[in-house]
């Protein structure tokens, strides 16, 4: 049976392949897209592929977004809206690093504490988070983005087990690299701050993002979750990240400083 889904993030990467992809099973999707452009864009393409897509402006952080989203009563939540900003943590800017919390962190809590709200009442529904392979292990370079979704693991396994009493289901997604542009303009980021001399830190050299996978595998895996009435709590896709993760938090026991 078709499910009722917002989706936010969806005017681009996962959040638009999922939004399109779901629209496609025949699910009802209301698409959050950050900006008026994109919510043009993704409704342009809803009609040329003919599917059934609601398209709203959503940006999370604006408190009239958030409150024109909460009058859907929706099936399922997926909290997807994301920033990344990469720099060294020793000097990373600290208003860089609190803008991927208010997005990564209090503005997606924001969301789904609205709809948790609903669902409560109702006694049914589904909260999905996308985390990160980053949530789960270190990423240097990357380390307020990982310490948001490191955050975002606290919050979702607290609430997993908060809402489980009254039949709401919570889970993550996590994603390794995929080229969805992403991981490039986030790393892209660090060039408006870092000047050469000016940190303490060396030169910073650019390396380029090679091994970036396919994204329709983990859209494919995100909508296989979001449609499924029961599944794991937490999907990694590549499996060579999930190897990858299950090692690394072992390792992580033995290190010596």
């Amino acid at each position: 049976m078709g499910k009722t889904v917002l989706v936010t993030g969806a005017g681009s990467g996962f959040g638009k392949g999922v939004a399109l992809g779901l629209a496609r099973c025949g699910h009802k999707v209301i698409a959050g897209a950050h900006i008026w452009p994109q919510v043009t864009e993704l409704r342009n393409v809803a009609d040329l592929e003919g599917v059934q897509l609601t398209v709203i402006k959503l940006d999370v952080l604006d408190e009239i977004d958030r409150q024109r989203a909460f009058q859907y009563e929706i099936d399922v939540l997926f909290n997807n809206a994301g920033l990344m900003e990469a720099g060294p943590v020793a000097e990373i800017p600290i208003a860089r690093v609190r803008r991927v919390f208010e997005t990564n962190v209090f503005a997606a809590l924001e969301v789904a504490q609205g709809f948790a709200t609903q669902m409560i009442r109702r006694g049914s529904g589904k909260i999905i988070w996308t985390s990160s392979v980053a949530g789960l292990v270190k990423v240097p370079w990357v380390g307020a983005y990982a310490a948001s979704k490191h955050a975002v693991e606290a919050l979702c396994a607290s609430m997993r087990e908060e809402l489980k009493p009254y039949g709401v289901q919570v889970a993550t997604v996590n994603p390794g690299a995929y080229q969805t542009g992403f991981n490039d303009t986030g790393m892209e980021s660090m060039d408006q701050w870092w000047e050469d001399g000016r940190q303490a830190m060396r030169p910073r050299t650019r390396r380029p993002l090679n091994n970036q996978h396919d994204p329709q595998e983990m859209i494919d895996a995100m909508i296989e979750v979001i449609a499924a009435d029961s599944h794991r709590y937490r999907t990694v896709k590549p499996e060579s990240a999930a190897e990858m993760v299950r090692r690394e938090q072992t390792d992580e026991w033995d290190v010596i400083v």
